[in-house]
């Protein structure tokens, strides 16, 4: 574009924003909830659900008390859930897809039949990979994954029959199919912009989702069992959110439109792919890294924290005065998902020789709440959510910054899943709020005289 076109673009969007600004206090005056979320933050009530709660306070003597943080699938606590398939040395995401998806836990039969039904799945159409995935490379594994979904709607023999049967199906092949486009856009992507040797795999079928996420995308196909256990874990951590969450709202909301679940799940996606949404993790990694340039020992809580309130103040990093992956829209005290993980974050660490980097995650997650509160004055539980530690168990995985988006969305597809199953269930009428027009009426005026 020509710098002339440039500059009549920078114009013409000033116009927008002269004339689509809309006055704060109109809101309150007609008790618009911003946001979806009232004065207090609280969500308000857009819908019902039986796939998963998030619990972050509970009432004592008619008052509503911060408590430590729950998540719950389908009513079973996800704390369980993970102490179960660890305790039983078995890997848990395909039994959680079983669970969001049908209501309950799998029995031993059960869980073998999801298990090769997700396996057979995983094989994406005929020339899929060449023709979709290889002559087209993306920059972005978000948008490859999100075109490739729209894509895969061509290649379906029933694409918008949204009978039951038919969705389910569709589903199961796009929670099997996540995994191997997203590894193999980013093979891609690395042979094509990066110059490196392309790979591709085949998926193992007797694998399960996280073993053949590492047997893919590494070149030697090679990897540990703490790695896969704990790539494993964090899928199951990120599988789904109380419904309310943006992309799962999303997914409601396009569902509701009677459309195809192509489009519903490639909406989602671009919810997810929203810096606010799905890339926090990535935040956390980068802040952690310029943290390790500016300051000279980790061990020095006195030099940290000077850096956390470099932070505050938008004298570090991005200049945001965020400090990222601490606090929570709904968790206060803590996020279950960060603690589950931190135990076993800590195990990956001392197996890949990072406990210095370990040790300083933990003294920023013990410090960060108390510069919260002393520099903005917040005084309410400030804690460690899941994307704390999740970018860090991605790096010491050595998987490339590029799918950590991704992976989220390989994880929550079976949340997504669930919901579009469960808003076909119990609605037929589209999703439509209410919007209240504040502009001024005014009259038209003849081309000539404006």
């Amino acid at each position: 574009m020509h710098n002339e076109d440039l500059k009549r673009i920078e114009e013409l969007s000033r116009l927008c924003v002269e004339n689509g600004k809309i006055d704060k206090e109109l809101y309150t005056f007609h008790d618009v909830k911003r946001g979806l979320r009232d004065i207090n933050g609280k969500g308000v009530r857009a819908g019902l659900t039986e796939i998963s709660e998030i619990c972050s306070s509970r009432e004592v003597n008619g008052k509503n008390v911060p408590c430590d943080g729950k998540l719950y699938y389908r009513g079973i606590d996800v704390e369980d859930i993970v102490k179960g398939f660890i305790h039983d040395d078995r890997f848990g995401v395909e039994e959680v897809v079983y669970l969001l998806l049908f209501g309950s836990l799998p029995d031993s039969d059960q869980l073998d039949e999801i298990k090769k039904l997700l396996a057979k799945y995983r094989t994406l159409p005929h020339y899929f990979t060449r023709d979709v995935i290889l002559k087209a490379p993306s920059s972005d594994m978000m948008n490859a994954l999100a075109r490739c979904v729209l894509t895969l709607y061509s290649y379906d023999q029933n694409p918008d029959d949204t009978s039951l049967p038919n969705v389910l199906r569709q589903c199961l092949q796009l929670i099997a199919q996540f995994p191997v486009i997203s590894v193999y856009s980013y093979q891609a992507f690395n042979h094509y912009r990066r110059n490196k040797s392309l790979i591709i795999h085949s998926p193992n079928p007797e694998l399960s989702t996280a073993e053949n996420i590492l047997y893919m995308l590494r070149a030697d196909s090679r990897y540990t069992k703490l790695e896969a256990k704990l790539l494993d874990m964090s899928l199951v951590l990120h599988a789904e959110h109380g419904g309310g969450n943006n992309s799962s709202f999303t997914t409601h909301v396009v569902t509701s439109s009677g459309t195809d679940t192509y489009s519903a799940i490639a909406a989602a996606l671009g919810s997810l792919k929203g810096p606010k949404h799905g890339g926090a993790n990535i935040k956390v990694v980068k802040m952690f890294e310029d943290m390790k340039k500016n300051i000279s020992d980790y061990t020095d809580e006195s030099e940290v924290r000077d850096y956390l309130v470099k932070l505050l103040h938008g004298e570090a990093f991005d200049k945001a005065g965020l400090i990222y992956g601490m606090g929570h829209a709904v968790y206060s005290i803590s996020d279950p998902r960060a603690r589950v993980f931190k135990g076993f974050v800590e195990k990956l660490s001392e197996e890949k020789g990072r406990m210095d980097e370990f040790r300083l995650y933990s003294m920023v997650e013990r410090l960060a709440p108390e510069v919260i509160a002393q520099e903005r004055r917040i005084y309410k539980g400030v804690s460690a959510n899941v994307d704390f530690y999740s970018g860090f168990v991605y790096s010491m995985l050595d998987l490339p910054q590029k799918l950590f988006t991704p992976l989220f969305a390989i994880a929550r597809i079976a949340g997504w899943s669930a919901h579009r199953i469960e808003e076909l269930v119990n609605q037929n009428k589209i999703i439509r709020p209410a919007y209240i027009n504040v502009h001024d009426r005014i009259p038209y005026t003849d081309i000539k005289n404006r």
